[in-house]
């Protein structure tokens, strides 16, 4: 009776530390990816073998945000273990300001059902730098700064990319007026909260072409 006992106890332990594991962040904080997250990163097709910055170098951000429906949530983002911290303050100041986020999830960009149509802020994702509309390149034969877990696109229908005066997104073509400031379009706070760790806007590109939801560790 003594040894069942024993072996039911440590069954039980052992389910509690896995369950422990997988369940999720009540706080803020930052992990590395389970082997689990990292087979879903994989199987969404946002890494593979030749992609500038390995698994084991990221990490799974959790932070506090506001929703566009008054509520705090909380939100997930895979980022570079070198600027997870410093975005993490960046992302404290965007709740102190009360900006809201559409969706942050890491389920929304790497589950078995992401969100479709793109509107999800979102740091990692092993891709090249999309070529300009403006000319007749399809890539840039450089990785983009997402592949590098070095860039957040924040609330994409809110702030959308613009080339040649005109966004991809027809779902934000609203948005394409900055002068009319709505909820969840980037604002000079949020502009500074990213600066203050010395990361660039995409709204401040030189040129027709502005990315307005984009924010990076060199501008890029």
């Amino acid at each position: 009776m003594r040894i069942s006992a024993t072996i039911v106890l440590i069954a039980t332990l052992s389910a509690s530390a896995a369950a422990a594991q997988v369940a999720p962040a009540r706080h803020a904080s930052i992990r590395g990816l389970t082997w689990q997250e990292k087979q879903a990163v994989k199987a969404a097709g946002e890494w593979h073998p030749g992609c500038p910055v390995s698994l084991a170098h990221v990490r799974l951000l959790t932070v506090r945000y506001h929703g566009f429906d008054h509520r705090t949530h909380l939100g997930q983002i895979v980022v570079n273990r070198r600027v997870a911290q410093p975005l993490l303050k960046v992302f404290r100041k965007l709740y102190r300001l009360h900006f809201p986020i559409r969706k942050m999830s890491f389920d929304s960009m790497y589950g078995p059902h992401p969100d479709q149509n793109g509107d999800v802020t979102a740091s990692f994702e092993c891709r090249n730098a999309a070529a300009s509309p403006c000319s007749s390149a399809s890539t840039t034969h450089n990785w983009s700064m997402h592949a590098y877990g070095e860039a957040v696109d924040l609330d994409p229908r809110e702030n959308p990319y613009v080339g040649c005066g005109m966004t991809r997104d027809k779902t934000a073509l609203s948005y394409l007026n900055r002068s009319r400031h709505r909820r969840g379009m980037v604002t000079p706070a949020v502009v500074r909260a990213f600066a203050s760790i010395g990361w660039g806007w995409g709204g401040s590109w030189y040129g027709s072409t502005k990315d307005y939801m984009h924010f990076s560790i060199n501008g890029h």
